[in-house]
């Protein structure tokens, strides 16, 4: 057997690359995450050199054998190629000529590295799609299970951080639902753009061999072809568009985090730690730290430049294949690994790690002057301008303020002192369950509307 090259491309070079030129060149310390898909991308294309008549039958199964021996050798530990491989794709060629001799360097026959790592790169993130995707539902039930646990308990809602108007709990974290479910939405659209073929687009120029790419795309699951070679090769659209939806993701999970570690601070106190997902001060020994949504924050920042680093890299590219592309690989398995540990983690955290204080909350929602909005509505189903009894709702809490009294501590002689139009149901109008109920239009927190969004969710989720 000719003992294999040491470098991939031709004879015209005399000399070996400088050994740190050579790791510096290397990618193989991380595209080795593709081998799987590397091998399933190079079964399809031994098959379609096949059925095109450019490689024998004989020689079809003999490469399609030995390349399953290299993913048995892989998935036991025993192929484990150094940096003298360069990448994952000579890796793989290099063994399997070991194995099956001069038929192995048939394999690369009408294939490009350009067009096999495009085609390796789609595979991956197809799968990995398709697992962050499942991830998310696994998110959105738990969302929907606390949800369904609250509709009745109230938490107080902010703008600006300001105590703003009374919520129902289950209608604050159906918001995260949603936004989850746009998340899902997005990569599923993604999909589209993901799964189309650029295998045998060449290195940019296509082939002078008679392959059939349409019959390798169908081998390998994919809807279409690139229709454009130099297109083909060069395209990382799919990239940056993942991690833009994968950021919006780390968006959403960070927003839903700082309420967390706000909540449970001892000025909220609205949910307690579980030890389970929490950890103590190294010299403060009271302290109990919200660590899983203070990483995730955390992390978002590092999916954010990934996203940031991927613009840059294409931005000056000419066409067609340039070696800045080595630089999507990291910062996509990166970008996948982080917002999986994080929707995990996230999931664990609320379904394990987390309580809500439902008498805290309860107390919450009494001692604050969020109910002044249905003040003003009360007077202006009584007939009085809204503009006007807003005017008068606001000098109600300057004063009431200044008195050290809430809204609902107010005499009905002194409600009637602002206006006449006040009566005994000013009381019960804004009791904080009624004010919640009351907001029964599409969408709001009233209990009724709250009930048929966890509803909708279900259908979302695939269940009703």
């Amino acid at each position: 057997m000719e003992t294999p090259p040491t470098q991939t491309w031709s004879q015209r070079f005399e000399t070996a690359l400088h050994p740190a030129i050579a790791l510096f060149n290397a990618s193989i310390g991380f595209d080795i995450q593709l081998i799987e898909y590397d091998l399933t991308g190079s079964e399809a294309h031994a098959k379609m050199l096949v059925k095109t008549g450019i490689i024998s039958p004989a020689e079809g199964e003999q490469i399609v054998t030995g390349l399953e021996t290299i993913r048995q050798e892989f998935r036991a530990g025993e192929f484990n190629p150094g940096v003298e491989a360069e990448d994952v794709h000579f890796a793989v060629e290099r063994r399997l000529t070991e194995l099956m001799g001069d038929v192995g360097k048939k394999l690369h026959t009408a294939r490009s590295r350009n067009d096999q790592v495009g085609t390796d790169l789609r595979l991956y993130l197809r799968a990995q799609i398709e697992a962050i995707q499942s991830q998310l539902r696994q998110y959105q039930q738990t969302l929907l299970g606390i949800a369904e646990a609250h509709v009745e308990t109230l938490i107080p809602g902010y703008t600006h951080l300001q105590r703003a108007q009374p919520l129902s709990l289950a209608h604050h974290l159906l918001a995260y639902f949603d936004m989850a479910q746009r998340d899902w939405e997005r990569l599923h659209d993604l999909q589209k753009r993901v799964n189309i073929s650029p295998l045998g687009c060449g290195a940019l120029a296509g082939t002078t061999f008679p392959i059939d790419r349409q019959y390798a795309a169908e081998l390998l699951g994919f809807e279409k072809v690139y229709g454009n070679s130099l297109d083909g090769v060069s395209d990382r659209d799919f990239a940056i568009e993942f991690a833009c939806a994968a950021s919006l993701i780390m968006v959403h999970l960070s927003r839903l985090s700082e309420e967390m570690i706000l909540w449970a601070s001892e000025e909220f106190s609205f949910v307690t730690l579980n030890d389970s997902c929490s950890t103590g001060s190294s010299i403060m020994p009271q302290k109990k730290n919200p660590d899983v949504p203070e990483l995730v924050r955390g992390k978002t920042g590092r999916v954010f430049g990934h996203l940031q680093g991927l613009l840059v890299m294409m931005k000056g590219l000419p066409l067609a294949y340039n070696k800045d592309l080595q630089e999507d690989k990291e910062a996509i398995f990166d970008t996948v690994h982080t917002v999986r540990g994080c929707v995990e983690a996230m999931t664990i955290l609320l379904a394990e790690g987390v309580n809500f204080q439902v008498p805290r909350l309860r107390q919450a929602v009494n001692e604050d002057y969020s109910n002044a909005t249905d003040v003003a509505d009360y007077l202006a189903t009584k007939g009085v301008p809204f503009r006007e009894a807003y005017n008068l709702v606001g000098k109600v809490v300057k004063t009431s303020l200044a008195a050290g009294k809430l809204l609902r501590e107010l005499t009905l002689e002194e409600w009637q002192a602002i206006h006449p139009a006040f009566e005994d149901d000013i009381y019960g109008a804004i009791a904080p369950q009624q004010v919640v109920s009351a907001r029964n239009s599409y969408g709001g927190t009233g209990f009724n509307q709250v009930r048929q969004a966890i509803a909708r969710a279900h259908l979302a989720l695939g269940e009703g």
